[in-house]
């Protein structure tokens, strides 16, 4: 068995896919370059560092009622959002529908019908709309957002480049409701995340606050100094939270990674991304452990079984190492009645999820460090952390957590504490429509 622990690790350390490729130092240095780069006018970076041009407010506004609307994935949700005066967020009047597009393609026209269809329900109920908009935006200064790009399952060619909070009112306007009070403010849901962590009930004096969403895919949010923003070198007092957009992060640790992004979509992009993010730890894993098979690691058994179940996604891969021996799993059924196939298979898929939550503790740690808070144990940087993949995947929670304790707090002397807040992208769209 000893034998079979060396040759795994040999094999992990050939193809980059152990923790120990990863340079946390280098990493760090790189990330905070990356973070300067795209601040700057005409800064070239593949962290789009995105000014949202809102800010942390000190206090929500107590019961005032605001219209959200969530528009996420291939859902959208619409509510009343109002804060009592502990600061609890009360949802009233929730109502989810699909994302117009998903189905078939539509016009803009169409598009923006079915938003107004959602809101016009609740349209007297407020002037104050947050809209978490949970797609590549440019956020404008009066807080409209910009739509750049839609992922494949929503087909709306001509909303590319229209402002969606203006054009939404524009739409209700048509249907003759007076709009001439009515705010809008888009944001995604990152930064809608952060928002909510600020906004959590808590009695720890936090010093900054981190939107971090680890699920599909991956995004954070921070908040940042104005002096510091050199695309709105008009502003230079206060501060704004800056949308990362930190899946782009341009980073490959070894070989397998570049056969790896080769074989996505946009390889040169996201490279973050498809390295932690649920979306592809499974298909990662799938090409290592091919890899694995097609160097004898794995037997020829191990093989043809495999060749059955694949390819494998994230949940496959988390379930093995959840419970190893639970034969209705597939990857278990794989290594039946081989004690070497089971073990290196199991070391190879908690490899995987050591290296991501250590790249995931890289890009937290460097965030904690470019706001410069959290350097009193006292005054923590509180990060508000959303997404499936971060809390059910195996061990990666777990092994983040330790990096980061390891590297930001042994070694930098920066501290932070987790939040899980549900309902973070609707209780943050209320905060940044109550904030107009």
């Amino acid at each position: 068995m000893v034998v079979i622990d060396s040759r795994t690790d040999a094999f992990l350390a050939k193809w980059g896919m152990s923790s120990d490729s990863v340079d946390m130092e280098a990493l760090l240095g790189k990330f905070r370059r990356e973070m300067e780069s795209g601040l700057k006018q005409g800064g070239k970076s593949s962290l789009k560092m995105i000014p949202t041009y809102t800010q942390v407010e000190d206090e929500v506004k107590k019961g005032e009622p605001v219209i959200v609307i969530d528009a996420g994935g291939t859902n959208l949700r619409t509510c009343l959002v109002t804060f009592d005066e502990k600061g609890t967020a009360h949802i009233e009047d929730f109502k989810k529908t699909s994302m117009p597009g998903v189905k078939q393609e539509v016009t803009a026209e169409q598009f923006f019908a079915v938003f107004a269809n959602e809101v016009e329900r609740l349209i007297d109920k407020s002037d104050r709309i947050g809209f978490c908009f949970s797609y590549a935006a440019s956020i404008t200064s009066d807080h409209d957002g910009i739509p750049l790009v839609f992922s494949k399952e929503i087909k709306a060619p001509e909303v590319i480049g229209k402002p969606v909070g203006a054009t939404l009112l524009a739409e209700l306007a048509k249907r003759g409701h007076d709009v001439s009070k009515k705010r809008v403010s888009v944001l995604n849901d990152t930064v809608a995340t952060l928002l909510a962590g600020k906004a959590a009930p808590s009695d720890t004096p936090y010093s900054g606050y981190i939107g971090f969403i680890l699920g599909t895919g991956t995004n954070t949010a921070y908040v940042e100094s104005n002096a510091n923003i050199g695309t709105v070198p008009s502003l230079h007092e206060g501060s704004q939270i800056i949308n990362i957009e930190s899946g782009n992060f341009d980073y490959c640790p070894g070989r397998l990674d570049e056969e790896f992004f080769a074989s996505t979509k946009q390889p040169g992009q996201y490279h973050l991304e498809k390295m932690i993010s649920g979306a592809y730890l499974g298909p990662m894993s799938n090409l290592v452990i091919n890899k694995a098979i097609e160097e004898g690691l794995l037997s020829k058994t191990f093989s043809e079984r495999f060749a059955k179940v694949q390819p494998i996604n994230t949940t496959v891969m988390s379930n093995y190492l959840e419970m190893p021996f639970n034969k209705d799993y597939a990857l278990v059924a794989c290594v039946d009645g081989n004690e070497d196939d089971a073990k290196a298979l199991w070391i190879i898929l908690d490899s995987i999820i050591a290296r991501a939550a250590k790249l995931t503790a890289a890009n937290l740690a460097a965030t904690v460090l470019k706001s410069g808070k959290g350097d009193d144990p006292r005054r923590p940087v509180c990060i508000n952390a959303d997404g499936t993949t971060y809390y059910k995947t195996e061990y990666l929670k777990k092994y983040t957590e330790y990096y980061l304790h390891t590297y930001l707090q042994l070694g930098k002397k920066r501290y932070v504490e987790f939040v899980r807040i549900d309902d973070s992208p609707t209780i943050g769209a209320a905060i940044a429509g109550l904030g107009l």
